[in-house]
């Protein structure tokens, strides 16, 4: 089989496709064509849907991931599929369904079977977990708030500019599925962890408060039941938004590496 020569990268709550820019052109640099999906409705800009974010209020897991899984399928040859944050789980997800030549979660939003949140992923959630009445909304996280749960590591200014530059609102469905995945029999995030799969990588950041690195690991003892190959790595420094704060392009180099060439690699 010949190399892979097209990348889909999936974003998550509270951004939107813009927010893989950066990655867009590093990798078109390297001879790739990048393909950067909107969640079904969510193909507006930023500011678009901070205007009219009626179009988040209609998604929920299922709808998000069958629409995904059109979108890779209809491409006629296997992507790499890289996905950041609830994006990393639909990548997984997808994985599962035997899609993509290698699956990449960046700060990835784990499947039904871990049962543990840390204190700062309930601290960071709770703008929207916390009023059961949200989950039919779009609730958008004020500057303060986003800088605690994706640019943490950042000046209050340099956080500013990338809430001011991609941040939207929530589909807070979405998170509301997702915090109780592991209560719902029939959810969308529920596998088989011990199938066999395409390989999967799940990369997570150091300082990360809305998907800690013992939360991402936890994702990958959980997985890595599986037959197919599975890898851990942790980038030491990085908050959530690994993809947008200064040294991304480390992140996106060791993605695309591992993803052309994928090895079992990680330590509990």
């Amino acid at each position: 089989m010949s190399a892979p020569r097209t990348i889909v990268l999936i974003h998550g709550l509270f951004l939107n496709w813009q927010s893989w820019d950066h990655w867009v052109e590093r990798y078109a640099a390297r001879g790739f064509e990048v393909l950067t999906p909107g969640w079904p409705g969510l193909d507006e800009t930023v500011e678009e849907l901070r205007g009219d974010p009626r179009p988040l209020k209609m998604l929920d897991i299922k709808t998000v991931l069958e629409y995904l899984d059109s979108f890779v399928r209809a491409l006629g040859t296997p992507p790499i599929i890289m996905g950041h944050s609830f994006g990393g789980l639909f990548a997984q997800l997808l994985a599962y369904r035997g899609l993509g030549t290698a699956v990449v979660g960046i700060d990835s939003t784990a499947p039904a079977g871990v049962l543990s949140l840390p204190f700062s992923t309930l601290k960071a959630s709770a703008p929207v977990l916390a009023n059961p009445l949200n989950s039919g909304n779009a609730t958008m996280l004020t500057a303060e708030q986003f800088r605690y749960a994706f640019t943490n590591t950042c000046t209050e200014e340099e956080s500013q500019a990338l809430y001011d530059q991609f941040a939207i609102p929530c589909a807070n469905r979405v998170l509301f599925e997702g915090a109780f995945e592991n209560f719902v029999p029939h959810s969308a995030a529920h596998i088989d962890v011990t199938i066999d799969r395409q390989p999967v990588l799940l990369i997570a950041g150091g300082d990360d408060h809305l998907v800690t690195p013992d939360y991402t690991r936890a994702t990958y003892k959980l997985i890595r039941q599986s037959p197919a190959i599975t890898a851990f790595k942790e980038f030491s420094g990085r908050p959530h938004f690994t993809g947008g704060v200064p040294g991304w392009e480390a992140v996106a180099d060791y993605a695309l590496d591992w993803a052309l060439s994928p090895v079992a690699t990680g330590e509990l």
